[in-house]
């Protein structure tokens, strides 16, 4: 019998706990589940609720149009690119390295705009979930608890990533909002910097300093971008090398 219920544990066929909040770390239903939310007390993942405000969500007029005109694809891209970026390296710089974070581009209230931080350390993740409790983020607290999300592979919609979902915004499993190839390439290659300069010298601890904002940083958030423009650059001059016969 022990074996039995521990094969359907978070399984549809699991009439006690909810196989929902088990594989995406949240549940449609809320509080109100017929089934148990089982809230781990350790996990690599951290899960920010709602972190992340997508314009393009935020501005709609009540027959679902945008009101948000002329801005580009581009534009949005940037917008998120700069929000990633921002929360990824405040957090990995404050409390350990990353192995990857996720946003939801979801419109369901439970989903939308959920930002989950895997870190390599359950500690690290832990100590995150607790600290971000007291920090703020574009004029709003944030939100933070550990999810017992770690394998995203099961969370995702397949059909969204085949582009062949039919519930658009609203399915409850994940869609991941992807961020660009060049700011990819900026934060691994960031990590590898990080690797070599942290076999040289000894690790420091991350700090408190409970109650601040996420990525205030602008000094150090301007040299990131002049660097990932200057990765831009050089992808055009190649590309236009390439392009030529």
């Amino acid at each position: 019998m022990a074996e039995y219920l521990a094969s359907i544990f978070g399984t549809e066929k699991d009439k006690v706990n909810c196989s929902f909040y088990f594989k995406i770390g949240a549940c449609r239903h809320g509080d109100r589940c017929s089934r148990i939310h089982n809230k781990p007390t350790f996990s690599q993942t951290c899960l920010l609720q709602n972190l992340y405000v997508n314009p393009q969500n935020s501005a709609k007029s009540a027959d679902g149009s945008h009101l948000v005109a002329n801005v580009s694809d581009e534009e949005m891209q940037e917008h998120y690119d700069n929000f990633f970026e921002d929360v990824f390296v405040e957090c990995e710089d404050k409390y350990g390295e990353i192995e990857e974070m996720n946003v939801c581009d979801n419109l369901g209230d439970h989903l939308v705009g959920n930002v989950y931080i895997k870190f390599r350390r359950e500690e690290d993740a832990e100590r995150a979930a607790k600290d971000l409790n007291n920090r703020w983020f574009g004029g709003r607290p944030v939100y933070s608890e550990l999810s017992p999300v770690t394998d995203f592979r099961e969370a995702c919609c397949r059909q969204y990533e085949m582009g062949e979902c039919t519930r658009s915004g609203f399915c409850n499993f994940m869609h991941l909002k992807p961020i660009s190839r060049e700011l990819r390439r900026y934060l691994y290659s960031r990590r590898r910097g990080r690797s070599r300069s942290r076999s040289r010298s000894p690790r420091r601890g991350g700090g408190g300093g409970g109650g601040g904002g996420i990525g205030g940083g602008r000094d150090r958030s301007r040299d990131r971008r002049r660097s990932r423009s200057r990765d831009r650059k050089n992808d055009r001059n190649d590309n236009g090398r390439k392009g030529r016969y």
